[in-house]
């Protein structure tokens, strides 16, 4: 059955890549099999859709064919209005007329040969909080994740340790199962991997204990992830090879999401950061020295004589590294706390500088 990818990630066939991305970032959110709440087999499913809808050729393909096309390893079904007549490679003569293989043609289609490519696990998806003076400086965190990882037993091949691999009966060693489909336009071969040996074409002799064989094991490992300085909230890590692991393939990639906890007394915009300093309405009016809490320790602040309302001082190279020898600033803004209440002497002093035109 045509499974319908728009649908699973619940958006509309005419929608932009960054809103397939979107809706591919919420949806493995909410079914993350990491989560209370989260749902494996639907993961799988929001993954695979994400994985043809955001490649263009792939998604090209899909909307032509749907996902029982043979470019997804279906049948041969779905070539209504199809021109066959633009291709001339892969065609061969066989005993009941022309024959032609369906992955040499989409193979110079998308790039690729005929035969399929090792098999890849699925990208997974994980969330990580760091604090705000960690986003700013960079910092490397241990992650622990739950999924389909290499067997530390086998290696990943299947195999008891000390025994060998004999070739795939299903297959004959060659990775790939091929059937021949009577068309009206002739015999139609198709190519798809061999579901026993997962496109290895070895298969055990002597099942590893550990996996039962398959080369593959869930289990809970801790990763170091290094925080490169200056991420912001709501960006994305891209760990290669760190996803679900898969038999004689390659493995996906794991994402982390990063979300950055707000400092009590700091705030960011761009490369520079921010700070409120209260100062005393005489201190605007004569100057002083405050002393203020940077992500570099305290620091002085020189407030100049006649400060202005909304004014600012700039401490220099305090702020958001960009580079190894250039930071942004540390930008104070100076609040002038206006007195309350005033006493009998205060109010004298006032009249005075009133009267002088202050």
């Amino acid at each position: 059955m045509s499974k319908d990818y728009y649908k699973t990630l619940g958006i509309e066939k005419s929608a932009s890549k960054e809103e397939v991305k979107k809706a591919f970032h919420k949806m493995a959110h909410k079914y993350h099999p990491d989560k209370k709440d989260g749902d494996e087999a639907k993961f799988k499913e929001v993954n695979e859709a994400y994985q043809v809808l955001s490649d263009d050729q792939k998604r090209s393909a899909y909307d032509q064919f749907g996902s029982d096309g043979p470019q997804f390893g279906g049948g041969g079904a779905g070539f209504d209005g199809f021109d066959f007549g633009n291709f001339s490679g892969g065609f061969s003569q066989g005993q009941g007329g022309f024959e032609f293989d369906i992955g040499d043609m989409f193979g110079s289609m998308f790039g690729g040969g005929g035969r399929r490519g090792k098999p890849r696990g699925a990208d997974l998806q994980t969330n990580m909080t760091i604090d705000f003076k960690e986003s700013v400086f960079g910092v490397e965190k241990e992650l622990k994740v739950t999924k389909p990882s290499v067997c530390n037993t086998c290696k990943g091949d299947g195999a008891t340790p000390g025994t060998k691999l004999h070739e795939c009966d299903k297959c004959k060693g060659s990775g790939t199962i091929r059937t021949v489909q009577r068309t009206i336009i002739g015999q139609i071969a198709t190519n798809a991997t061999c579901d026993k040996c997962h496109g290895v074409g070895k298969i055990p002799k002597d099942p590893c204990k550990t996996c039962r064989g398959t080369g593959v094991v869930n289990d809970t490992r801790t990763i170091r992830i290094t925080v490169p300085a200056g991420i912001q909230n709501g960006e994305t890590l891209r760990l290669s090879g760190m996803g679900e692991a898969v038999q004689g393939g390659q493995a996906g990639d794991l994402y982390v999401h990063i979300s950055v906890a707000p400092h009590k007394n700091i705030s960011r915009k761009g490369a520079d950061l921010y700070a409120n300093l209260d100062i005393r309405l005489t201190d605007a009016l004569l100057g002083n020295t405050y002393e203020i809490e940077t992500l570099d320790g305290t620091k002085k602040v020189e407030v100049p004589s006649g400060t202005k309302i909304n004014s600012q001082v700039v401490l220099k190279g305090l702020g958001v590294p960009t580079s190894r020898s250039h930071r942004g600033n540390f930008v104070v803004n100076l609040n002038i706390k206006m007195p309350e209440k005033l006493s009998k002497e205060a109010k004298a002093l006032v009249e005075e500088l009133k009267k002088e035109g202050i």
